[in-house]
C-alpha cells in the first residue's frame, strides 16, 4: 500500500515504475504520437527487452463467475515484473472508461498495480497509476 512518511512517499514498486516510464519516454521520443496503439505495442515490446524489464505482452486473463471459470477473458497489453498491469492508449485524453479497464484488469488478476501510458497525448506520453 502506498504510504506518506514524513515530506517523503513511498510508492508502490517504484523503480520497476521507473524502468516502465523510462522506456515509455523512449518509445514516445522516438515515435511521437499518432500512432495506432499496436505500433506502440511493437515499439514497446522491443524497448522493455533491450533494458531487460520481464514482461508478458497479450496475456489473457481468466474470469469466474460464482467460482466458475468463464470463456470470456480480459486482455490486458503488458503485465511487467509478474505484478504491473500495463495498458496502452493512443487517445487525446484519459478517460474514466480507460481507468475502470484497468480497474478490472487488477481485480481479474488479483494484482494491486496498473499504468495507463497514453501515447496519443501531446506534447508529451500521459502516464498514470491506478491502484487497486
Amino acid at each position: 500500500m502506498e504510504k506518506v512518511q514524513g515530506a517523503k512517499e513511498t510508492l508502490l514498486y517504484r523503480d520497476e515504475v521507473f524502468a516502465i516510464q523510462g522506456a515509455a519516454f523512449e518509445v514516445y521520443k522516438e515515435m511521437g504520437n499518432g500512432f495506432l496503439e499496436a505500433v506502440y505495442q511493437e515499439c514497446l515490446s522491443r524497448e522493455f527487452y533491450a533494458r531487460g524489464i520481464p514482461f508478458a505482452s497479450q496475456q489473457p486473463l481468466r474470469l469466474a463467475y460464482k467460482g466458475a471459470k468463464l470463456k470470456q477473458t480480459y486482455v490486458p497489453d503488458f503485465i511487467c515484473y509478474g505484478k504491473i498491469i500495463v495498458e496502452l492508449k493512443g487517445v487525446k485524453e484519459v478517460v474514466p472508461e480507460h481507468r475502470a479497464q484497468v480497474l478490472n484488469y487488477l481485480a481479474a488478476s488479483k494484482l494491486r498495480l496498473g499504468l495507463i501510458i497514453n501515447f496519443g497525448h501531446y506534447p508529451k506520453v500521459q502516464i498514470e497509476r491506478i491502484i487497486l
